[in-house]
């Protein structure tokens, strides 16, 4: 039987000091995946760096619009999203194709660990693992994957400044099931890190619950660059922002 084809699809943004790593390390542990690099206007290193592994497309500026550009151009029948910054474990892809031999199972994720230890940590992890089983939602950070007739059949990414995920696994749960499987995709932990575990953790879920409440994701997107400290200490980021599990 004919293997599943998987295109890679990594949106980025000045990444040039971890990007070669990044793509090298998939290059290696995925040999039969297409490797998309989209670039939404990095003023570094990052286009050049990334062209020595990867194909690279150029898009406008936002995780969502990046995203879409990639999986209209991959070739694979598998659309799989990959941040830079994630470490996916090299069994993942063989996890991957076997939850998808099920005609019903459209997409999914992988399970989510930090990359640094403590028992805030372990607990985000664990509750974010939880709630992509039961509640079906999946983040970024778990290197989502889709198949491609399921993806343009819910219109791909909605392109919001946050929560893309989240809402693309909302509406892919709608037509069929979503799997998380055993392999990990190891998230930074820089941002919990910078601001504490727990602070951030409230932070997450409060963000979520303006989300769900109807608040303009573009506000939202504006709290989350701000951080959760009630005095911003820091101008917008450049990057778009991203939702990490919590």
């Amino acid at each position: 039987m004919n293997e599943l084809t998987v295109s890679i699809v990594m949106p980025v943004l000045n990444e040039a000091a971890i990007i070669e790593a990044a793509l090298s390390r998939l290059r290696t542990d995925f040999p039969d995946c297409e490797l998309l690099v989209i670039d939404g206007g990095s003023t570094d290193d990052t286009i050049a760096r990334a062209g020595l592994h990867a194909r690279v497309i150029g898009s406008a500026r936002g995780r969502a619009r990046q995203m879409n550009t990639g999986a209209a151009l991959a070739d694979g029948a598998v659309l799989w999203f990959v941040h830079a910054d994630t470490v996916v474990q090299a069994g993942a892809l063989p996890q991957i194709r076997d939850v998808l031999r099920d005609s019903g199972t459209v997409g999914g994720g992988l399970t989510l660990r930090f990359d640094a230890s403590s028992a805030g940590l372990r607990y985000l992890a664990w509750t974010s693992n939880l709630r992509a089983r039961r509640l079906h939602w999946i983040f970024g950070d778990q290197a989502m994957f889709v198949r491609r007739e399921a993806f343009e059949s819910v219109g791909g990414f909605p392109e919001l400044p946050l929560m893309e995920d989240l809402e693309l696994s909302r509406r892919l749960a709608a037509v069929g099931q979503l799997a998380v499987v055993p392999a990990t995709s190891t998230a930074s932990a820089r941002l919990f890190n910078e601001h504490g575990t727990w602070p951030m953790v409230a932070f997450m879920q409060w963000l979520k619950v303006l989300y769900f409440a109807g608040v303009d994701p573009a506000e939202i997107a504006r709290r989350y660059a701000r951080g959760p400290r009630l005095l911003a200490r820091r101008a917008v980021a450049e990057e778009p922002a991203r939702v990490v599990s919590s």
